[in-house]
């Protein structure tokens, strides 16, 4: 408590309280106009895809990430070489490039490219006018049939681990980890000295 004849300590520390607080109140309104907008957005670019251009599939950094799989910035231009998609036609499509991007795993460079001839092959490029058709273009049959992909098109499936299960044996019973790793071990210590042994004793059989 407070000692000598003073005031009571009385602070006024919540003056003005509500120009801090933080409320959420347009929540379910900002949904609708977010989800109106969508609709609005694929109504006006149809027939294109709603979900922006298509992503190579890359590996995270660091040794924490890098088992991990993502989409990519783009396309490295080897991979579209590969693929044969020239790099100006390329953003034309709806396929993003990364011309800074390069590829250091020949595993990596075939997922990438076998993903590009995927999507060249479901890909229907419409004329620019109605009548006038050029190199490239799908044929009247594709574009009566073809649809708006809405949402992620050719997502990235990442493979979950499988754990295959063994019956146990008396031989995995009765074997001893421990005891090998230490053998092996040894041997291992061992080696050079009993391969200048081993070499020593040839050798002197020789002789």
């Amino acid at each position: 408590m407070v000692k000598h004849n003073n005031v009571i300590p009385n602070g006024h520390f919540k003056k003005g309280w509500q120009n801090y607080v933080k409320t959420w109140f347009n929540q379910p309104a900002r949904k609708t106009r977010r989800r109106n907008a969508r609709q609005k957005k694929a109504v006006k670019i149809f027939p294109r895809p709603t979900s922006g251009r298509l992503r190579p599939i890359v590996h995270g950094q660091t040794l924490k990430y890098n088992m991990k799989v993502r989409a990519g910035r783009g396309f490295s231009l080897e991979e579209l070489k590969a693929a044969a998609i020239p790099k100006k036609l390329a953003p034309t499509i709806g396929i993003a490039v990364d011309h800074r991007r390069r590829n250091r795993s020949l595993e990596s460079l075939q997922v990438n490219v076998q993903r590009l001839k995927t999507y060249k092959a479901k890909l229907v490029v419409f004329p620019r006018h109605a009548r006038k058709f050029k190199a490239g273009d799908s044929t009247h049959e594709e574009l009566a049939s073809a649809t708006q992909v809405q949402g992620p098109y050719m997502p990235i499936v990442r493979e979950k681990p499988t754990v295959e299960l063994v019956k146990v044996t008396d031989e995995m019973r009765t074997f001893k980890a421990y005891d090998k790793l230490r053998i092996e071990r040894t041997n291992k210590r061992h080696v050079g000295a009993r391969m200048k042994k081993a070499a020593e004793a040839e050798k002197e059989e020789k002789k």
